[in-house]
């Protein structure tokens, strides 16, 4: 779609952005570390729509957009690409993850136990209005188990395969170089599923709602049953170039395995940056659709995994506020075109059913 740059208005265009900034005031150190400190669920999902782990600069983009989403997801992706990549981290199985949260809703009692870890699923929703009145609201203190669960917990999935409820299917190891990196890379349809589930780990959060959603309440073959939700810190280790393995410290991951319950038991599987839970189920959900024949679009990847890109999507939208005078007048004299040819023509079809004067004065 074209349209006209915005022309001859410099002095205009730089008021506007003074203008916006000025409304946010100074953006210090310690403004970003309120944001870093006090949205830390916000702060996670920046960084994995953005692709990039770094709660610090994730906080700056939030800080110096002024809490808008895209803009600050823009400004870490942009910030992403100014940097070399210098290895590729070893893989990472559910064993080895810092288990902080556990459950199954499909299982009760699972190997290793259910972890309820931080959650408000069980609590009642009620707005702390005291703290307004200049009281501080204050959490109650966590009280320390009397035996803290392992800090990792084994899979879910493999205990289902030994049971036979899950088929088996081959592993493919895939050397570190020959990883796809859908960042790299255009998204080419059939997508690969490493592509795919790449997608959908930096997909809008509220995009990826709408359409698991939609499969959740009878748009699709899939009414899911989470098998598995971990929320866990995943160990980043490097291997030196002399060989050695090293540790480079922990990130925050989320990971859902949902499960349907058709003809055999099939799994979904989504996993992203922070901690995220409600993207992740429904994610999981929307892999699982993927995989179903069914023609409703939130069942079609390349519906899916275009129209939850958050930048590339919610940069269309916003580029309708530009200039499109060349395109919307060509539309409008169009139209006009369109309405005089139709006033004309019906005008010419009134004159031929008019009497002329001689069968006036004949009548």
């Amino acid at each position: 779609m074209a349209y006209v740059a915005t022309r001859g208005g410099e002095y205009a265009i730089d008021q506007a952005e003074r203008l916006f900034r000025s409304d946010l005031g100074a953006i210090t150190r310690e403004r970003v570390e309120a944001v870093k400190t006090g949205l830390p669920y916000l702060i996670d999902r920046v960084m994995g729509e953005a692709s990039l782990y770094e709660p610090d600069l994730a906080a700056l983009a939030l800080a110096q957009a002024g809490g808008d989403l895209y803009e600050a997801i823009l400004l870490l992706r942009a910030y992403r690409t100014t940097q070399p990549r210098i290895a590729v981290a070893e893989p990472v199985g559910q064993t080895d993850l810092f288990t902080v949260r556990r459950i199954s809703a499909a299982f009760k009692d699972i190997p290793g136990g259910q972890i309820l870890g931080p959650t408000l699923d069980y609590s009642h929703r009620l707005l702390q209005v005291d703290v307004l009145k200049g009281e501080d609201y204050v959490p109650e203190p966590v009280i320390p188990a009397a035996e803290p669960a392992p800090a990792s917990q084994p899979s879910l999935t493999s205990w289902q395969k030994a049971q036979g409820l899950i088929p088996e299917h081959p592993v493919e190891t895939v050397a570190p170089d020959d990883i796809p990196d859908l960042t790299r890379e255009p998204l080419l349809f059939p997508a690969t599923r490493a592509h795919k589930l790449q997608s959908l780990a930096r997909a809008d959060t509220g995009g990826t709602l709408a359409l698991g959603y939609s499969t959740m309440r009878g748009y699709s073959s899939v009414h899911p049953t989470v098998n598995e939700l971990r929320l866990a810190e995943a160990p980043v280790r490097l291997r030196h170039p002399c060989g050695t393995v090293f540790s480079a410290g922990r990130v925050r991951v989320s990971q859902t395995e949902v499960i349907s319950k058709s003809k055999e038991l099939e799994l979904g599987f989504s996993a992203t940056f922070g901690w995220n839970e409600v993207k992740v189920i429904a994610a999981a959900t929307l892999d699982l659709a993927s995989s179903q024949p069914n023609p409703h679009p939130a069942a079609n990847e390349e519906f899916v995994l275009y129209h939850t890109e958050p930048v590339e999507s919610s940069g269309f939208c916003i580029h309708f506020k530009l200039p499109h005078y060349v395109t919307f007048q060509s539309s409008l004299d169009a139209l006009r075109r369109v309405k005089t040819d139709k006033n004309t023509a019906a005008k010419l079809a009134d004159t031929d059913k008019l009497p002329s004067q001689q069968e006036e004065v004949a009548l």
